[in-house]
This record gives C-alpha cells, structure tokens and sequence, in this order.
C-alpha cells in the first residue's frame, strides 16, 4: 500500500488546460417545466458533473462537491437547445479545487448560440480512505491562468470566512 507521500510523488503538476472539459447536452421535455424553460437543477446537474470531471482529471482521484457559489443563470435554456458547458479548474490549495463553468445554449435550427449561466464550484479530492487527498498544483503558463489563480485564490478565501458550520 502506498503512503501519501508517495502517491504525491506519482501526480504531476498540471496546467488548467489539461484537466478542462467540454460538456454538450441536448435538452428534452423531462428536463423543462411546461412552457419549456429547463429547470434551474436540471442545469445545475449539468455544471456540478462538468466540474467533477475536471476536478478528477485534475488530482487522479475521487472528489466531492463542497460548494458551489455565484451561479448565475443569465439567461434561459430551452427543450431542443443543446448546453454546452465548458469547464476550466482556476484555483488548488491543498485538496481543494475552484472549478469555474460556463454554461452556452444553442438553438440547433438557427445555430443561435447564447451564453446562459456561469458557476464556481468547489471540490475536494480524496484519497483512497475517503478522506482529503492531494491535488497538484496548477502550472500557470499564461497571463489568464495567472489572473484566474489569483481570483480564485480571493474567493477560496473569502468562502472559508464565510463557512457557516451548523449547530449540531
């Protein structure tokens, strides 16, 4: 069996690009309300999965949603769109990994394309007892991985501050 150490050592570094993922999913009446609007959590859905793969991708392990914030639904999808959602991971410390989706829909017919929603979603990864593991570090090759990292790095931070644990 492995340590953690060792297991650290066997994960290389990663750049955002590497881990990102693209997501396209059509649209069908179950997803809607009745006059065709897809439901919130039906995108919701969409965007926690998109970021899971990326945050697996990322560390090479299991992870988990913690949170997820500032999910703006800017505009609505409808039954027939196809969403696209793209996914990039912006910030790591430790185990945990800012993830930030962005949500398209596209009319097929007229190839319309409208930006709908954006989200951060927060993961954890674990290791192989179900507890946090290690994420690799980001390798910041460009100007806009940088800028991204440093917003995360304000948010992660701001999130933590605000973490209400409940009164049990």
């Amino acid at each position: 069996m492995q340590n953690n150490s060792e297991n650290i050592s066997n994960i290389k570094d990663k750049s955002p690009d590497e881990s990102s993922a693209d997501v396209i999913v059509r649209m069908f009446p179950s997803d809607a309300n009745p006059a065709g609007n897809v439901f919130g959590g039906e995108i919701l859905k969409h965007i926690d999965m998109v970021a899971g793969i990326v945050a697996q991708r990322h560390s090479q392990s299991n992870a988990v949603t913690v949170s997820m914030d500032s999910v703006n639904f800017i505009k609505p999808v409808f039954v027939g769109n196809v969403l696209k959602l793209n996914a990039r991971i912006n910030y790591v410390h430790n185990s945990s990994m800012e993830i930030e989706v962005r949500a398209e829909a596209e009319d097929i017919l007229t190839g319309v394309k409208t930006i709908t929603g954006t989200a951060f979603v927060t993961f954890v990864a674990l290791d192989k007892n179900g507890k946090p593991g290690y994420a690799p570090k980001l390798l910041l090759k460009t100007d806009a991985d940088k800028i991204k990292f440093t917003e995360g790095k304000v948010r992660m931070e701001d999130r933590l501050k605000h973490r209400k644990k409940p009164n049990i």
